[in-house]
């Protein structure tokens, strides 16, 4: 779920000279990457070969990314995703939380780059690297969720049900990214999310399978 141009400008403003050119190599590197992998597929494309289309150094790109799958795989929103949580209503429910921030971030990213969108879900389902390291970095995300859940429901962040809880929730919607791949893209993928978070809140019901 990208939106790196949207909230590269957004911060544009707010750093420094340094930073924004830190800003500006970041997206300069994973558009070169995009357009590679489009071209010609993403085994094809080497690290040289976006170093190059980018015009910066192959150590330049390991600087800002330690392998080929976090190219695809990291923007510019995922550090901000815990301020937008943490800036929502204290005593809302952090699965109705996410629905808002989440649905705001595939907004956002649909508006500036819905092929990129693509492009990265895609390759999700069909390069196995990329999909491995996707579970690593969601672990990332997943500490993160134990933080604010913790403090949203005053218990310690390493207790088993808080990370059981946030856990869940990155499985959601993990899954949510894979079935709008494999389905070619067709569904809103806004609404998707809504059914998987609700899913997690109400289960099947009356009406649907039994688990």
């Amino acid at each position: 779920m990208t939106a790196a141009r949207t909230t590269a400008s957004s911060q544009g403003s707010q750093l420094g000279l340094r930073e924004r050119k830190k800003l500006k190599t970041r997206i300069a590197i994973r558009e070169a990457t995009y357009r590679l992998i489009e071209e010609q597929g993403y085994e094809a494309t080497t690290v040289e070969q976006i170093a190059e289309a980018a015009e910066v150094s192959p150590s330049t790109v390991f600087r800002y990314f330690p392998t080929k799958e976090d190219i695809v795989l990291t923007d510019e929103y995922d550090p901000l995703l815990e301020d937008d949580l943490r800036a929502r209503p204290a005593d809302e429910p952090i699965v109705e939380s996410l629905r808002h921030v989440l649905r705001r971030a595939v907004s956002l990213g649909f508006t500036e780059e819905p092929e990129v969108s693509r492009l990265r879900t895609r390759l999700m389902i069909e390069v196995p690297a990329v999909r491995s390291r996707l579970l690593e970095s969601m672990s990332v995300t997943g500490r993160m969720l134990c933080r604010v859940i913790a403090e949203r429901s005053g218990r310690d962040p390493g207790e088993l049900e808080v990370r059981v809880f946030a856990m869940s929730l990155i499985a959601a919607l993990t899954e949510t990214a894979a079935y709008w791949a494999e389905h070619d893209h067709e569904d809103d993928l806004g609404e998707l999310v809504d059914r998987a978070l609700s899913m997690l809140v109400t289960g099947f019901g009356t009406g649907g399978p039994q688990a």
